[in-house]
């Protein structure tokens, strides 16, 4: 059996567990609505990166973080380093293959295009977060260097990797004869 100062100590717990689980749900719910509410790229949208386009013939170097790869980091950095996309043709062939694999991907929206350059932004579904890919064909070496990186947080968990691997599917099929 319990005193009433240990009974007072039960209740003075369970009170601030249910009060601490309301702020949880209230918190979750609050986010849920501002995400179903919220209209265009209100939602963890950010601000676009002001280091993206080529800069004499190379995209940005990746960031520190783990979450951008690029064809143009050093191979021996396995962590960024991914392999150029194989491409025959010229400019104009490869920027309309990249655009076509880029707008046939869920939640694409290219932002630039040049005669050798393109940039899209990938956003997700639920969240609204952000991706940033750029694609800037090397017409000598007969490659699509690419370079994709999310806008937001430390870890992606290997989507921008995923999504290069499949943007080369699509290119490299298309290129294939």
């Amino acid at each position: 059996m319990l005193t009433s100062g240990a009974r007072g100590r039960n209740v003075r717990v369970k009170r601030a567990l249910l009060a601490a689980a309301l702020l949880i749900v209230a918190a979750i719910a609050g986010l849920a609505l501002h995400v179903a509410t919220a209209s265009g790229d209100t939602v963890f949208s950010w601000k676009r990166p002001d280091n993206l386009g080529v800069k004499a013939g190379r995209l940005a170097p990746p960031r520190k973080t783990p979450n951008c790869v690029s064809s143009q980091a050093d191979p021996a950095d396995a962590q960024h380093y991914i392999a150029p996309i194989a491409f025959k043709g010229g400019a104009a062939q490869a920027m309309a293959a990249v655009r076509k694999a880029v707008q046939g991907m869920e939640g694409a929206s290219v932002i630039r295009q040049d005669a050798d350059y393109l940039y899209a932004e990938y956003r997700t579904r639920l969240m609204r977060f952000v991706d940033d890919v750029e694609f800037v064909f090397d017409e000598k070496a007969g490659v699509i260097h690419v370079r994709s990186a999310s806008r937001l947080g430390r870890r992606d968990f290997g989507v921008n990797r995923a999504r290069v691997e499949a943007l080369r599917s699509r290119i490299e099929g298309r290129t294939k004869a």
